[in-house]
């Protein structure tokens, strides 16, 4: 039995088109403990929401899990059976998508879909569902909950629909709970109120967190761990505080460094230069090297491998062999 939650060991993810295999996943593991918030941070293209997608096993027709392992409480997810994913989505597992309208079914109430969710993944029928619904809006903070139950997604504000689609997450109580980019589509004000009733509902709750996102500011004070992502591999992971405060990768610097500085207004910003890798067309080394201005020779020609920072930090970037070696530490075992 692991004494993790969730395991995600060597993934490998792939989409096979008429171009050839797209590698959007390659090589990624990670532990999620119970009561955990883990954030994965990317830009687009970085292969965090198909790590998220392969978890559940919500893969498009054309990609596939092709190596590595998912194991939840011990058990690997990527040798059960489809009736055992349907009884893991929303009892075990749930996830809140990017768009909450694209995610609410518009011809049918908000009350049918919840209620839907409840009676497939729970033992509640009759009136205890509809009562489980209302009592799961009320939770997440909406105003007249035995009317909203009665309204079409496009009756709701942008806000409300999120909340929607948390409490119909949350309304199995399960022991995950998977956001991908959950505040994307909303403005500064409601993404402010949903990321507090995320914090709130999981320190009620004491559910696990997966927090996608491809802005470092949204997770600064929610994660305790953060999987900084990029090319579909990992390139640094640690603390909130060892990322923020000790970037040990030029991926991470840059994204950093794209961050406005309240502190500081006259501050400019520095974007990353270039553009995201080609996936189906991946280098023999370290996939940001096009893009990074300390970029050496072998970080054209070789993967680096995740260098120990400390007990709470990692990072796989070449300039942290290079540091070790000006400062006559030679290079340790990784």
């Amino acid at each position: 039995m692991s004494e993790h939650l969730l395991s995600v060991q060597d993934l490998h993810t792939s989409f096979f088109t008429d171009s050839g295999e797209v590698q959007a996943v390659n090589g990624v593991s990670f532990n999620l403990d119970p009561g955990e918030i883990l954030g994965i941070v990317g830009e687009s293209g970085s292969g965090k929401s198909v790590t998220a997608y392969s978890i559940m096993q919500i893969l498009a027709d054309t990609g596939r899990i092709v190596h590595g392992h998912v194991l939840y409480k011990g058990q690997d997810l990527t040798k059960w059976s489809k009736k055992q994913m349907r009884s893991f989505r929303g009892k075990c597992c749930s996830i809140i998508f990017q768009d909450p309208m694209t995610s609410l079914n518009p011809v049918f109430t908000v009350g049918s879909q919840l209620e839907e969710a409840i009676r497939l993944h729970t033992d509640k029928r009759g009136a205890a569902v509809k009562a489980r619904a209302i009592e799961m809006l009320d939770l997440v903070g909406m105003n007249e909950p035995e009317k909203r139950i009665r309204q079409y997604p496009h009756e709701l504000s942008g806000g409300m629909r999120q909340r929607v689609m948390i409490a119909m997450a949350l309304a199995c109580e399960p022991d995950i709970l998977i956001a991908d980019e959950p505040t994307t589509a909303l403005d500064v004000t409601i993404q402010a109120q949903i990321l507090e009733l995320m914090q709130d509902l999981q320190k009620k709750m004491g559910m696990a967190v997966i927090l996608v996102t491809h802005d470092l500011g949204v997770i600064a004070d929610m994660c305790d761990n953060i999987v900084v992502m990029y090319g579909g591999r990992i390139c640094e992971r640690g603390t909130a505080n060892e990322i923020f405060y000790n970037p040990r990768h030029e991926y991470t610097k840059g994204l950093l460094r794209s961050i406005p500085n309240i502190a500081n207004m006259k501050q400019r910003l520095v974007p990353i230069a270039g553009t995201p890798i080609n996936m189906l067309n991946m280098p023999k080394g370290c996939a940001f090297c096009a893009r990074c201005d300390a970029a050496m020779k072998v970080c054209l020609d070789e993967l680096p491998e995740e260098m120990t920072i400390n007990e709470n930090h990692k990072a796989s970037c070449w300039m942290n062999v290079k540091a070790m070696v000006e400062n006559g530490e030679g290079r340790a075992d990784q």
